[in-house]
């Protein structure tokens, strides 16, 4: 969160997490003028994790400007389920809870599989 850029909204945002290896990943959010090509700190935590060799988060945090832990957006969550999968657990501030309940009947490469043999088998 300290090494945030945030010269627009004035939140720095930092996200850390433990990868299924051991290894510690982190993020902070990087604002622009033009604000739809802002990365969110979770952003860099998943770039982090993919340069680094990639593996499975398998425990997340993410907190605003004043220390308090705070909810990642939709998109984020996106990210999250994406590279950690229904068992990463992510604190909130209501506690620790299993991805399952931050992106419930998320969308994932199930649902891209599923498509990918219907149009196998209607072929």
């Amino acid at each position: 969160m300290a090494r945030a850029y945030a010269p627009y909204s004035h939140y720095p945002v930092g996200a850390a997490a433990v990868v299924d290896d051991g290894r510690v990943v982190v993020g902070c959010n990087v604002e622009n003028a033009g604000y739809g090509v802002t990365l969110c700190a979770e952003c860099g935590l998943v770039s982090d994790l993919v340069a680094g060799g990639g593996g499975r988060l398998v425990a997340f945090v993410c907190v605003g400007g004043d220390g308090r832990t705070v909810m990642p957006c939709g998109r984020c969550r996106q990210l999250l389920w994406e590279h950690g999968g229904p068992g990463l657990l992510v604190e909130t501030p209501r506690g620790i809870v299993p991805m399952t309940e931050v992106l419930p009947q998320a969308f994932d490469a199930q649902d891209l599989d599923v498509v990918h043999h219907h149009q196998e088998d209607n072929q």
